[in-house]
């Protein structure tokens, strides 16, 4: 039984912590600089979505592995 390569998870894990730092930042900034909030706010989603496809190439590495068992 081959373990799952936990590079995408770990991958994963960063882009979810950078994503709750933008948005904290999107955030204490939405008050003061409307452009800066909206840049965390963008550069987030950015995260949001890398986070997602290294989750999904996580998945299916399992489904493989799975099915090749």
């Amino acid at each position: 039984m081959q373990q799952i390569d936990t590079n995408q998870l770990t991958q994963a894990k960063a882009n979810v912590n950078l994503t709750v730092s933008l948005i904290t930042q999107a955030l204490e900034k939405s008050a003061s600089d409307q452009s800066l909030a909206q840049e965390a706010i963008k550069q987030a989603s950015n995260e949001l979505a890398q986070a997602q496809s290294a989750l999904i190439q996580a998945q299916n590495a399992a489904k493989v592995q799975a099915q090749t068992e």
